[in-house]
C-alpha cells in the first residue's frame, strides 16, 4: 500500500467517555482508524477495559468544527473590549460611596452603645 493511500486509509477520531449519568462527557484521546466502527471497537477495546464507564464515543475529527484564526482573532478583540464594565457615567456614585462610608458605624462607637445600656 502507498504512502497516499495509507493515508486517506486512516482517518483521525476524537474519543470521548462518560462514567456515570450525572458526569461530564470528558475527552480522553484521539486514534487513527479507517472508519467509525473500527474506531469505536478501538476505543472500547483500550479504554474500558482500564475503566468503568457508562458510554464512549468517537467522532471522526473532520466533523468536528473548530474556530478559523480569523474567528479567534475577532474573538478576541471582542473579550479584550471590557469598557461596559468601567462605570465612567456613574461617575457620582464614588462620591455618593464614600459619603455612605463615612457614614458607617465604627468600632468605638459600637463599644460606647454598651456602655450606655448599664446606666
Amino acid at each position: 500500500m502507498s504512502e497516499s493511500n495509507e493515508t486517506n486509509f486512516y482517518q483521525e477520531y476524537e474519543v470521548f467517555s462518560k462514567k456515570s449519568v450525572k458526569s461530564p462527557i470528558q475527552h480522553q484521546f484521539s486514534l487513527l482508524a479507517p472508519n467509525e466502527e473500527m474506531a469505536l471497537s478501538m476505543a472500547v477495546e483500550n479504554f474500558m477495559r482500564r475503566e468503568d464507564v457508562l458510554d464512549v464515543w468517537v467522532v471522526k475529527r473532520s466533523n468536528i468544527r473548530s474556530m478559523t484564526s480569523e474567528e479567534r482573532l475577532n474573538l478576541t478583540k471582542r473579550l479584550d473590549n471590557k469598557d461596559y464594565r468601567r462605570t465612567k457615567g456613574y461617575g457620582y456614585l464614588r462620591k455618593k460611596w464614600k459619603e455612605k462610608e463615612q457614614g458607617m458605624l465604627d468600632e468605638k462607637e459600637i463599644m460606647s452603645w454598651k456602655e450606655v445600656k448599664k446606666k
